[in-house]
């Protein structure tokens, strides 16, 4: 018997690119709503109660919304906002992490999608700090920068419009007041004290990702050179193909550089690790759109059904 799957926002970039996983699985079946009923709540109502699965590809108010629709008990919502990600009850969708966020992801029935700049992060600050390597009140920083299509189809327009600003061929800084959206998970998952000092920016690329976090070793609970990280990494993800450890020095083999839009079309996130013995950079490189959203989306599915977690995905 199929999978009866409901996408609730499926016009948008996240819908989209979760439907055109389902292209070629014959275990699902999806529940369609026409366009001009995709905002009629009661149509959105009866479709996810009717579903075994609904995504919710929803601004963070309207995720709220259709989680309270829920009438039908065995209903299984995947949350790709950021509205539940911190909330109790809610499995938070990174199931590399640990044995019991796989575990709550595959028996629960709401599951909150990591953000994908805090799925860069927290790869690399949650083995840092259950390892013992990072105190919880380390100062974390992390400088990061992301394809355009991480925001949104507002902001993949302003990018794509014939004649635009040209100040757009240029790297845009935000996020300046430092409180983006995704620092709460950031904090909140990996147990930090104090969220992160962050520092995002997009530029004129389409999809892509890499986000670094600079380490003080003198600072670090443990002393630690960056070969030690590395081989921590290697370790704590040896099992996982969705994450791969580049071998170290992968950057200076590259020329001393790493291009954020490498791993565009990828539904896994690789991790560098360079430096010197006092001061270490760690980063993840990634598909904003892929294991920062759409991928580990239909990964969570995936857990959820009991079939091979990589099914329809890109690895």
């Amino acid at each position: 018997m199929k999978t009866k799957v409901f996408i609730d926002g499926s016009e948008g970039t996240t819908g989209l690119r979760i439907h055109e996983r389902f292209t070629n699985r014959d275990d699902i079946e999806l529940l369609t709503i026409s366009s001009e009923l995709r905002k009629d709540t009661a149509e959105r109502k009866r479709l996810i109660n009717e579903s075994d699965v609904t995504f919710l590809c929803l601004p963070d108010a309207a995720a709220i919304e259709a989680v309270s629709l829920v009438t039908n008990d065995k209903v299984c919502i995947i949350d790709t906002s950021t509205a539940h990600r911190t909330q109790p009850g809610w499995a938070y969708g990174y199931p590399e992490l640990s044995p019991e966020h796989r575990n709550a992801i595959r028996t629960g029935k709401r599951i909150a999608v990591p953000g994908c700049y805090a799925t860069g992060f927290i790869t690399l600050a949650y083995p840092l700090v259950k390892k013992g390597i990072a105190p919880t009140d380390y100062p974390f920083s992390i400088f990061a920068v992301s394809g355009y299509s991480g925001g949104g189809k507002k902001l993949i327009a302003t990018y794509e419009e014939e004649g635009r600003d040209k100040k757009f061929d240029s790297a845009r800084m935000y996020g300046w007041t430092q409180t983006h959206k995704h620092l709460k998970e950031m904090k909140a998952i990996p147990g930090l004290a104090q969220e992160p000092l962050f520092c995002p920016m997009t530029t004129n690329y389409h999809s892509g990702m890499l986000v670094q976090v600079p380490l003080y070793a003198n600072l670090l609970a443990k002393k630690a050179t960056p070969q030690q990280i590395h081989q921590m990494f290697s370790e704590y993800y040896a099992d996982e193909p969705f994450v791969k450890v580049m071998p170290f020095g992968a950057d200076v083999e590259a020329g001393g550089a790493l291009f954020s839009d490498e791993c565009a079309g990828w539904d896994g996130i690789q991790i560098f690790v360079t430096g010197n013995e006092d001061r270490i950079v760690v980063a993840t490189r990634f598909d904003n759109l892929g294991k920062g959203a759409s991928g580990a989306a239909v990964q969570c599915l995936n857990l959820v059904l009991g079939c091979e977690e990589n099914k329809g995905l890109v690895l």
